[in-house]
């Protein structure tokens, strides 16, 4: 699989891509595996209330940075971590100049059902942006106006494979089963990344097939499907896929590992708390950002210790992610 994912959210943007690990060509024999980093002992806190004050100016900032990938990102952010709540940010979005905030806005527009969107959202069908026009179409369906949802199907086609990816994502957002039929036709994909985002499509719409290829996905010698194939496989939150998730704590990649931890979280397990945790402190910007997400969807609330200290990071992308996680946690 090549590096150009055509994928937007903020994991995907982190994670990166690699060569697979090198190993000793002289070896006959495996050596056992390694145990994966301990979790702490769960030591319940009460949410500290300024530190999410902090959390969400840091969101607020993102949202006029400079740089787009962290705009549309932190639109991103917003719809994970307050939800309706964001909502003037995110409709504000909807104006941006860059093209990929306008698609993160109507995404996230869709997903919130943010009625006060629509008239927006009409506009933006006909936007010189592909994929804003398919945005668009993703949000306006989830609105409960259907009519151009057919449209999806000529994008499905299309000869640019980022129309193609964004098409494919939207359709295993829907939820809509009758999707499946669409994106069987593309099975056949020529372009790696594209074809992996339509098994993970497949799979959020209940294809036991497509579970089958993203567990293959997990073993694969590339990195970075590794990531995308646990990711994919939390997204349904299926407490039988664990025992995978637990065995790629211990991989060779810590990207990898951060990716299985949050899969775990994604599912209700925090027994990736402990490859987080040593991943914050980490020296690669990358591996701090993909902890902070990890933590957050492991929810536990003795992380806003390390979540704080990452909320000050000097990396940007950090910061956010921090902040997406820091309004994620709850106190039990």
């Amino acid at each position: 699989m090549n590096c150009a994912l055509p994928l937007l959210i903020v994991t995907a943007l982190l994670a990166g891509c690699g060569a697979p690990p090198k190993k000793d060509q002289g070896s006959t024999s495996l050596p056992p595996p390694k145990p994966p980093t301990a979790s702490p002992r769960r030591v319940d806190k009460p949410i500290d209330h300024e530190l999410r004050r902090d959390a969400v100016a840091e969101l607020n900032r993102a949202h006029s940075s400079p740089d787009v990938v962290i705009r549309a990102n932190a639109i991103e952010a917003t719809q994970r971590s307050l939800g309706v709540v964001g909502a003037d940010k995110i409709l504000n979005g909807l104006d941006d100049k860059a093209s990929v905030v306008r698609f993160a806005s109507a995404l996230a527009a869709g997903t919130l059902q943010i009625r006060e969107a629509k008239p927006k959202l009409v506009a933006l069908v006909d936007d010189p942006s592909k994929r804003v026009q398919i945005g668009a179409r993703y949000a306006l369906h989830k609105l409960g106006d259907t009519g151009l949802s057919h449209d999806l199907e000529s994008y499905a086609i299309d000869p640019d494979p980022r129309v193609r990816a964004d098409t494919v994502m939207v359709l295993g957002l829907l939820g809509e089963p009758s999707a499946i039929k669409i994106l069987g036709g593309m099975e056949q994909e020529r372009d790696p990344g594209v074809r992996l985002q339509v098994v993970e499509a497949k799979y959020r719409l209940g294809d036991p097939q497509a579970m089958e290829d993203l567990v293959v996905g997990t073993v694969s010698k590339f990195p970075d499907d590794q990531i995308v194939s646990l990711l994919a496989l939390g997204s349904r939150r299926e407490e039988k896929m664990s025992q995978l998730m637990r065995g790629k704590l211990t991989s060779d990649y810590v990207e990898v590992t951060l990716a299985a931890a949050r899969a775990l979280g994604m599912i209700g397990s925090d027994d990736g708390m402990g490859v987080a945790l040593k991943a914050a402190d980490s020296k690669d910007p990358r591996q701090r950002s993909m902890a902070a997400l990890a933590l957050g969807d492991i929810g536990r609330s003795d992380a806003q210790s390390a979540l704080g200290k990452l909320l000050n990071d000097p990396d940007p992308v950090v910061r956010l992610s921090a902040a997406t996680a820091i309004l994620q946690l709850r106190a039990n």
